[in-house]
């Protein structure tokens, strides 16, 4: 009887035993579920031969702050790690809880932790819209670039693209670190580097070779530095030579972007490799919200390369044309801004029977088999009759059939996705128009039915039609491609715009674009004439990006002494601020666009190079801009990884920084100037007499000491001071964004800075 209790009280206990197992179990599961990627930032070690050893060494301190496991072992930290920092700062990202998080406050060394973020993405004809010609003028000085190695951050590239050839490109220099993980056969003198960082998400994919899945890396390196490939088109529109601004430049993806977007703990791991790799230029077509340049992991890592002598060009966003839309607003960062070409690719709409009341549009998709002389029923699919979305969202359409759909853009559906709901409802056609604040800014995309985009002036014209007789009828009208629109370059709707929320006293955007129907290259076919050479024409902010860094290439192969500071102030000071007509450009509304769309004004590439005068900045001089910005030395330290103790640095008002621009806010009554002082330094001639041009903004006052600038040796530099002071009634009278510039002209160079007044109440 008593070895029968015996035994069923060791049955209780080993089910207690189960039971606790399994609840451990359980408990370690949901903790494991609810771990996410933070990043973490920790100061440098004490031992300063930690931090000089590999990167393993530097890993074994990283591990010191993470969390004891059950079992103590350096294999189950190593595994809670995603990326180890080391060129960018010092810190790692880790899966962790919010309540690990909250034990490692704790330790000795721990700066701060914030939970990763999730960031958004964002040619056969510009290089001649730019004035790149193949065989003289830039081109030729620069070699097309050759020696400058261009890094991408992106969704990874389609290697054995025509575009990547290595056809006339040299072997990368000898100072180049990186690798390509893709196999030989596919890795060239053109790619050079190919490395996959996206794996801090559900499940660890870096072993795989950085694939393009999407199609935006392949299309933004190609446009950077794509080599050259005839007989480029797509749906036989936009036929000619395609190529980058830099085609014989190197290239090195680092992939960090899926479907899901792009993990800024990803990204700042492919820029500390990037920096270490030996980059010259980086390009990203990319960004999140405004955030403090400390919280900010693309302005930290930026800050990290500029100190490397990397420049780095940023998209400033497709939030516009609101304003203080903008991504990347640092001033270490090159933000760009997106405008149109003066190609167009074109489609008309004529409503009733009367030729005369047509519309201007855009559209890729322009099929040969569809009869533009027949005219078909036309219904807006917003009317109140058949109480159809406006929209044209999934499942909203029916009873169109043989029908031209007018469909109204915006309502959270992309425009192709319009298109294919008219397509499944049976309509045969769709006319899209415009939202107000989009004006005549349209797309040419690529749909799955014959299509025009037009403008939301036409848009209101076309519903009064509608509505004018009970039987409306429509053509699309098909004109292939066309050149020479002379309002070109136009702002973009899509493009951010300024002023910056994270340093409202540096004017961004800094410059402007092609980023309009722009043709490169598409890892896979986007139509059934298509073989080997694949392209695709989409728009974008992430389109002009990296139009700006294969020219920033272009400079750093001209002038390889240059700073990126000196690269930017080059792009800026010579940027055009009319269009080819001859007039000032104009954005969306057909109206003159402010400082706050096209920032310096659109690119000059040929002028870029030889500038005359430079506005430098070193590292070292954006600290007392940051004290300024009243952030803490530990904030600070975040972003130049050094220490910083601004009690005992001299801060700067943020206009005071030495940037190319003036961004000044006036206060409602403000009486007392504001002073600011820039230097410029000779790249021209040695002996060189610049005077002053000043277009004064609306009710400002300025005067500027000396009026007169005399070099006598290249490199030398020169200080001259501006005083800025509101006149009676400033602010006071409805105006509350005003313009204007400070030019210095030779007999050879117009150096251009523009000034930026918000007059704002206090």
């Amino acid at each position: 009887m008593e070895n029968k209790k015996g035994v069923a009280l060791m049955q209780l206990c080993l089910l207690g035993l189960t039971f606790m197992f399994y609840q451990s179990l359980g408990l370690a599961q949901e903790e494991q579920n609810s771990q996410q990627t933070y990043i973490v930032w920790v100061e440098k070690p004490v031992s300063r031969n930690i931090f000089s050893q590999s990167h393993e060494g530097l890993e074994s301190w990283y591990q010191s702050f993470l969390p004891e496991t059950t079992v103590n072992s350096n294999e189950q930290k190593s595994s809670r790690i995603v990326h180890a920092y080391r060129n960018v700062g010092t810190g790692f990202a880790a899966k962790l809880t919010p309540k690990e998080v909250n034990a490692m406050e704790k330790k000795q060394g721990f700066v701060s932790a914030r939970p990763e973020r999730i960031l958004p993405l964002q040619t056969t004809h510009t290089p001649d819209f730019l004035g790149l010609h193949q065989g003289y003028g830039l081109w030729k000085q620069t070699n097309y670039g050759e020696g400058v190695i261009i890094g991408v951050l992106d969704t990874g590239i389609g290697a054995g693209h025509p575009s990547f050839s290595d056809e006339g490109v040299p072997p990368p220099p000898a100072r180049w670190k990186g690798k390509c993980e893709f196999n030989a056969t596919l890795c060239n003198n053109k790619l050079i580097g190919a490395k996959n960082f996206v794996g801090s998400g559900e499940g660890n994919t870096t072993d795989s070779p950085p694939v393009d899945n999407h199609g935006h890396g392949t299309h933004t390196s190609s446009t950077a530095a794509g080599n050259f490939v005839a007989g480029a088109s797509v749906f036989g529109e936009a036929n000619g030579t395609a190529v980058g601004m830099a085609p014989y430049a190197h290239l090195a993806m680092y992939k960090v972007c899926a479907g899901g977007g792009c993990a800024d703990g990803d990204i700042l791991a492919a820029l500390d490799a990037a920096v270490e790799d030996g980059v010259d230029v980086l390009s990203l077509s990319l960004g999140g919200e405004s955030l403090p340049f400390y919280e900010d992991v693309i302005a930290i890592g930026a800050f990290a390369a500029i100190q490397k002598g990397i420049f780095f060009s940023c998209a400033a966003g497709n939030s516009g044309p609101s304003y203080n839309s903008l991504s990347n607003e640092a001033p270490w960062i090159l933000t760009v801004g997106a405008s149109t070409t003066d190609r167009i690719l074109k489609s008309e709409a004529q409503i009733g029977d009367d030729k005369n009341n047509h519309f201007d549009g855009k559209s890729l998709s322009q099929p040969e088999d569809f009869d533009s002389a027949v005219s078909l029923p036309l219904v807006y699919a917003g009317s109140v009759g058949n109480q159809l979305s406006a929209s044209c969202k999934a499942g909203s359409l029916e009873n169109v059939e043989g029908k031209i759909v007018l469909c109204e853009t915006g309502g959270g559906v992309t425009n192709i996705a319009k298109g294919e709901e008219v397509k499944r409802a049976g309509g045969a056609a769709m006319i899209l128009i415009n939202q107000e604040t989009d004006g005549f800014s349209t797309l040419a995309e690529s749909h799955v039915l014959p299509s025009t985009h037009v403008s939301y002036a036409a848009g209101l014209q076309i519903k009064s039609y509608i509505r004018s007789t009970s039987s409306p009828t429509a053509k699309i009208l098909f004109s292939g491609t066309v050149i020479g629109d002379a309002l070109a370059p136009k702002v973009a709707s899509f493009s951010s715009r300024g002023p910056s929320s994270a340093s409202p006293g540096i004017l961004k955007p800094d410059i402007i674009g092609p980023g309009v129907s722009i043709l490169a290259a598409w890892p896979v076919a986007v139509d059934q004439t298509q073989s080997k050479a694949t392209f695709n024409i989409i728009s974008g902010t992430s389109m002009s990006t990296p139009h700006l860094s294969g020219i920033a290439a272009l400079l750093k192969s001209s002038h390889p002494d240059w700073s990126p500071a000196a690269i930017k102030s080059a792009i800026m000071t010579t940027a055009n601020v009319l269009n080819l007509a001859g007039k000032p450009i104009v954005d969306q509304r057909l109206e003159p666009a402010d400082i706050f769309a096209t920032g310096a004004g659109h690119v000059n590439p040929s002028k870029a190079n030889d500038p005359g005068l430079v506005y430098d900045t070193q590292p070292k001089d954006y600290i007392p801009y940051l004290c300024g910005l009243n952030y803490t030395d530990q904030q600070i330290q975040l972003i130049t990884k050094q220490a910083v103790i601004c009690s005992q640095v001299e801060a700067i008002p943020e206009a005071q920084l030495n940037y190319p621009s003036f961004s000044i806010k006036i206060r409602s009554n403000e009486t007392q100037s504001q002073y600011y002082t820039r230097t410029v330094r000779n790249v021209g001639p040695a002996s060189s007499t610049y005077n002053l041009d000043l277009l004064v903004p609306h009710k400002m006052g300025m005067s500027v000491n000396p009026q007169m600038l005399t070099f006598t040796e290249v490199n030398q530099e020169l200080t001259f001071h501006v005083e800025f002071i509101a006149e009676d009634g400033a602010g006071k009278d409805g105006v509350l964004i005003s313009q204007g510039y400070l030019r210095w002209f030779s007999d050879k160079y117009n150096v251009t800075s523009p000034i930026a007044v918000v007059f704002e109440s206090t």
